[in-house]
């Protein structure tokens, strides 16, 4: 894998994820208590052996190079020409921002070419999921193929939501349709279409033609899945690498956590008994920044029915964080949060730095970063009432409470 460079597309707004992208790009969203969602991106390029990694930014960044930074570059040796480098727009080419996912590849190209791989790897920063690059590099290699997509296998009433591919029995692409209203069905699955991961090994210098020709075309969206691919179906080898999980579970785990609905359930999954996102596998480890905090610490422990007892029961519960006398049941704590005597939290995410007042009650809700919840506050119970006070509220009723001062200001004022 040295002669492998990954570039990682970390750009998107996110803007389906708002308010947790009001402040932060999408792939720097936290995720499982301890991770951000580009974690599982990054982890799966060091597991997979690929050493050269570029991050391409451009919205609201700085968290997330900043988390890179601190955890990921001390694990590559510059000695052995490894990186990992950030990469934010630089009008190097145009005047512009990045147009589409080719564009973004295509006005970075001189320090891809500078680099001198032979196969270039392009992933997403904003999936959840963990996969073996070298499987599908070597597939790409064997079936001396121009491009390789790889493919997962979805309900044909979500497949309009991707890149639907009909492929022959080797696996060769016949035919492609970006997000097509009416998706193909696979051959003898009526119930199932074959969609497009967004992940894509290009054989290097056939990756620079198409760029560069599909640069000088004033028509092109300069999108990979809406021009570079439906272009070269007919005329070059385009494969199809069937998406193989690294669970070690019957079924195989992606998700595209591009909703508050989505994020949420994600999340909800890790704190059951056998998840299928298997988060404590050694042979497939998932690496992220661990600042320096103490462990989790669970006090009082009285008896009787006013009593205060510290606990937490199907939940995860990051370094840092103590429950004082309050109980979580089926949630996810952040690093360095705080619940206070009879506080009772349910079904809920708290960012790192939340502390819940006593005598508060949360339920089905994510409390961003650093929000300070007053004593006897009821969130996750009404949802008009949240949406009075300026809370989001999901399709499928998740209140979620942002960062910003605004939000903390109608936690003290509201009557409640």
């Amino acid at each position: 894998m040295r002669d492998v460079l990954a570039i990682v597309l970390a750009g998107g707004k996110g803007s389906r994820l708002e308010p947790l992208t009001r402040d932060r790009a999408k792939p720097a969203v936290p995720f499982g208590g301890s991770y951000r969602i580009i974690d599982f991106t990054l982890s799966n390029c060091l597991n997979s052996d690929v050493r050269k990694i570029l991050v391409l930014t451009q919205y609201k960044a700085m968290s997330l190079d900043r988390h890179i930074n601190l955890g990921w570059r001390g694990l590559l040796s510059p000695e052995l020409c490894e990186f990992i480098d950030v990469v934010p727009p630089q009008q190097r080419i145009d005047e512009h921002w990045y147009q589409g996912t080719a564009d973004a590849v295509y006005q970075n190209i001189y320090t891809l070419e500078k680099e001198r791989p032979n196969y270039v790897v392009i992933l997403a920063g904003d999936h959840i999921y963990k996969m073996d690059y070298k499987l599908m590099v070597d597939f790409h290699k064997q079936n001396n193929a121009d491009l390789t997509i790889a493919a997962l296998r979805v309900p044909r009433r979500d497949a309009h939501r991707f890149g639907v591919m009909q492929v022959d029995t080797a696996g060769r692409i016949q035919g492609f349709a970006e997000k097509p209203p009416e998706p193909q069905p696979i051959p003898g699955d009526p119930d199932h279409s074959l969609a497009s991961m967004g992940i894509y090994v290009f054989s290097a210098r056939f990756l620079f033609e198409q760029l560069c020709q599909d640069a000088t075309m004033a028509q092109s969206k300069h999108d990979f899945g809406q021009n570079i691919i439906p272009s070269i179906i007919d005329s070059h080898r385009v494969f199809a690498f069937p998406f193989r999980d690294e669970n070690r579970k019957l079924d195989s785990y992606w998700r595209d956590v591009g909703t508050i609905d989505a994020y949420f359930e994600a999340n909800m999954d890790l704190i059951s008994v056998d998840p299928l996102l298997n988060m404590y596998d050694d042979r497939w480890p998932i690496r992220t920044f661990h600042p320096n905090y103490p462990p989790p610490k669970f006090v009082f422990a009285e008896e009787g029915a006013e009593a205060r007892r510290g606990m937490a029961l199907d939940s995860l519960v990051c370094q840092g964080s103590i429950i004082s006398g309050g109980q979580v049941e089926r949630s996810i704590l952040g690093r360095n949060c705080r619940v206070h005597s009879f506080a009772h939290v349910e079904d809920s995410i708290l960012f790192e730095g939340v502390e819940i007042g006593r005598h508060s009650r949360i339920r089905r809700a994510i409390i961003d970063k650093g929000v300070q919840v007053p004593e006897g506050t009821l969130i996750g119970f009404d949802p008009e009432h949240d949406r009075e006070r300026g809370f989001l509220v999901s399709e499928g009723g998740v209140t979620v409470i942002a960062k910003a001062e605004s939000a903390e200001h109608a936690l003290a004022t509201a009557n409640v």
